[in-house]
């Protein structure tokens, strides 16, 4: 996908207000896949199946709830390819709460790290995230689901107890893969050379046929990569940082000067040998910081 999907007047997505809905779509796969990079790919092809949609005879009541259940289904497709997933709802007896909303609930979800999540089975992750994480009434829940209020409770109900267990065993650090330390060399290469603003330097250490990917905005593919310095080159105040996201090498940028020294968003850079093959920046798409967990690369 070169530029984020523009949706016509005649698509159910018409009125939907995109810049408000793609963070809540994005927060929803990354809880369901645990992890924030394949979350991002997931909302693109849910954005790009909505695009490719051609109106049936019944017209779509629910445009936000359509897209949801799009984003759902892709979302138990790659975890189906990761661990063959049988079954997706358990067998318990399903049991009715008389108020499902519950505040403290929902807090204690929304700050579950996404292994804790990712421990639920997925008929339980998917309705905690849609109901206590994104907000939505058991009757949304249920539409974009395809199943009932009560077993949305039922499976509310299980689910929060659930993952309250595990968010107390699961350590508070994410588990990362360590970079090697050929990885670790070159990315402190790279960003020692960012900062200094060495884009010419840069521009040698990117492969032939490198791949740029501006999420949420575009993509180049070659020698059209290297204007991709030039931009940096007229943004005053950015620091970067070496860091790790999700065990992949990535580049930690910040921008404002923060109390907590959290970055604003990162990049993530991939490696053929001594070249950098790929670049996904996240600048346009920062609401991926919400649920990333980047950590410093360690003293060298």
């Amino acid at each position: 996908m070169s530029r984020p999907p523009v949706f016509s007047a005649s698509s159910p997505l018409g009125s939907i207000d995109l810049d408000r809905l793609r963070p809540k779509l994005h927060r929803y796969c990354a809880r369901m896949v645990g992890s924030t990079l394949d979350g991002e790919d997931l909302v693109q092809e849910a954005l790009l199946r909505a695009l490719e949609y051609t109106p049936q005879e019944r017209p779509i009541e629910n445009a936000e709830g359509w897209l949801f259940r799009i984003a759902h289904n892709l979302a138990l497709d790659l975890l189906r390819r990761r661990a063959r997933i049988d079954q997706l709802h358990g067998a318990d007896d399903l049991e009715l709460i008389a108020d499902p909303v519950d505040e403290l609930a929902r807090r204690e979800a929304t700050a579950a790290t996404l292994p804790a999540f990712m421990q639920l089975p997925a008929s339980q992750r998917s309705v905690v995230i849609l109901f206590d994480v994104l907000e939505y009434s058991a009757e949304d829940v249920g539409e974009i689901l395809g199943t009932t209020v009560v077993e949305v409770k039922s499976i509310l109900q299980r689910g929060r107890g659930r993952l309250l267990a595990l968010t107390r065993q699961v350590a508070q650090a994410a588990q990362r893969d360590p970079l090697s330390a050929a990885e670790q060399r070159l990315l402190r290469r790279y960003v020692d050379l960012f900062n200094a603003r060495d884009f010419d330097t840069l521009r040698t250490m990117l492969a032939a046929d490198v791949r740029l990917d501006l999420v949420n905005r575009l993509e180049l593919q070659g020698p059209a990569g290297g204007e991709y310095f030039a931009r940096y080159g007229q943004i005053e105040g950015w620091t970067a940082r070496p860091g790790v996201v999700e065990g992949r090498p990535a580049v930690l940028i910040r921008q404002h000067e923060r109390l907590d020294g959290r970055a604003d968003y990162f990049v993530i850079l991939g490696w053929s040998g001594e070249h950098v093959s790929t670049i996904r920046d996240f600048v346009f798409a920062r609401y991926v910081m919400a649920d990333a967990e980047p950590s410093l690369l360690g003293p060298s």
